[in-house]
């Protein structure tokens, strides 16, 4: 009997580990948030864009034109729909994330606070998990296992590489890839400047120092965007909301607080704080409670902040349309503009003036605003063809530039005043004039 006793007991203890190994799905268990990924995606994403804005053509500026560069064209402040589009829309575009997202731009989309985050992460790597630039002024605590030159070494090593790296972006919003490509291969190119070297190595020194040093400091207390949240934030904007139905619970675990990269108390956020909406307090909340079936106690909420209430989406989605009904209009109005202006754009631009030294010449001015190679011819209409020289009536662009070209009355022009056309017709079809008077005196 004992024997057989044994015996059933060794079969119930296989089934036992056999039943152990079945996976279990808690039917109707609350998915447990992700923003964490979602996060490094979009701060990636962002990074890429701000090449690929001036690489495209899409925005960049050039500085022997001295202008602005928007899809191959040069804006000047004459351009007024298109000037006027674009800050319409981006100041209405900031308000909008101002009054609504809040800070989430900071801990989604701001490289600034991007490359604190990689700083910290491998600080804490290299260094220890308390070896971190604090913002409260604590000192940094190396783990003594870590505290190694090695580790120095290829932490510092990282730093200049990753700052080397992105000093890079600024110099492709003035010069074209072939041109930034010829400064990286140390090759001579003419389209940079002498002292670009020089402008480079101060952009590496800056994003070194910020890296290394400076990080969340600059939120704190150097961001422009912060400041200007101060006027649009409100309690109703997009915040870190806290349930306390389990705060027994919650009381012994402060695993969102020790998450939090920037020092405060996700359970406890207020209307000015240094929280960025970053969502890793919510994440980490759910990753301890979805074990047990459970949810995050924290989550992402717009509209009035109230103390132990989680609004509905319905409320979320009113608040939100009514902050920004008085903004979409003005962006959209910017967005046309903007096309407007692209549409009805002057890719040519003529003027004359009297030359200061001489009473009988006059230099026409000539402005190619496109960059692709182009001709144009000048016409001179009023006055007889033997009464004037000009120095050419065919003038060739490689690309955007300024030409001029001087116009020469001659003496027998009859006295009195003599209205005079420079008309202007380009290859591609584009037609302008510019009038003169000349006046010739008696005697």
């Amino acid at each position: 009997m004992k024997t057989g006793g044994g015996h059933d007991n060794l079969k119930s203890m296989d089934y036992d580990k056999t039943l152990s190994k079945i996976p279990i799905m808690v039917e109707g268990a609350p998915s447990r948030p992700n923003y964490h990924w979602r996060r490094r995606a979009l701060q990636g994403a962002i990074l890429l864009l701000a090449v690929l804005i001036p690489v495209t053509g899409l925005f960049r500026i050039d500085p022997m034109e001295g202008a602005f560069v928007v899809l191959g064209r040069q804006i000047w402040f004459s351009d007024f729909f298109i000037v006027v589009g674009v800050w319409l829309a981006i100041s209405t575009g900031l308000v909008t994330t101002y009054s609504t997202l809040g800070t989430a731009f900071c801990g989604w989309a701001c490289p600034q606070n991007t490359l604190s985050e990689w700083g910290n992460r491998m600080t804490r790597r290299l260094l220890g998990k308390r070896a971190e630039v604090s913002l409260n002024g604590e000192k940094m605590r190396v783990s003594a296992g870590k505290n190694k030159w090695r580790n120095w070494a290829v932490l510092g090593g990282s730093f200049i590489v990753a700052a080397m790296l992105f000093a890079l972006i600024p110099l492709f919003y003035f010069y074209p890839p072939s041109a930034v490509w010829s400064f990286v291969t140390f090759q001579h190119d003419a389209r940079l400047a002498g002292s670009v070297h020089w402008i480079y190595t101060v952009f590496v020194l800056i994003i070194l120092l910020d890296i290394a040093f400076i990080r969340h400091f600059f939120c704190r207390f150097m961001c422009i965007y912060k400041v200007w949240q101060h006027s649009f934030k409100t309690q109703e904007t997009l915040h870190v909301a806290y349930d306390p139905s389990f705060a027994d619970e919650c009381a012994k675990c402060n695993f969102c607080a020790t998450t939090c990269f920037v020092g405060i108390d996700p359970r406890k956020t207020e209307t000015f704080d240094s929280c960025v909406n970053c969502g890793e307090c919510i994440d980490a909340c759910g990753k301890i409670r979805a074990p047990k079936g459970g949810h995050s106690l924290l989550r992402f909420e717009l509209g009035p902040r109230q103390t132990g209430v989680l609004q509905g989406f319905r409320n979320s989605l009113n608040s939100l349309l009514g902050r920004v009904r008085w903004t979409i209009p003005l962006f959209v109005l910017g967005l046309v503009m903007f096309a407007w202006g692209l549409w009805s754009y002057q890719p040519y631009h003529v003027t004359a003036g009297r030359d200061d030294n001489s009473p009988l010449d006059y230099s026409i001015n000539l402005s190619n605003k496109r960059y692709q190679p182009e001709t144009a011819t000048i016409k001179i209409e009023g006055i007889p063809a033997d009464t004037y020289t000009l120095q050419t009536s065919r003038v060739n662009f490689a690309s955007a530039g300024r030409r001029d070209i001087m116009l020469h009355i001659k003496p027998s022009l009859p006295p009195g005043l003599h209205p005079i056309l420079i008309h202007v017709r380009s290859g591609d079809g584009w037609t302008g004039n510019f009038r003169i008077v000349h006046l010739v005196p008696k005697g």
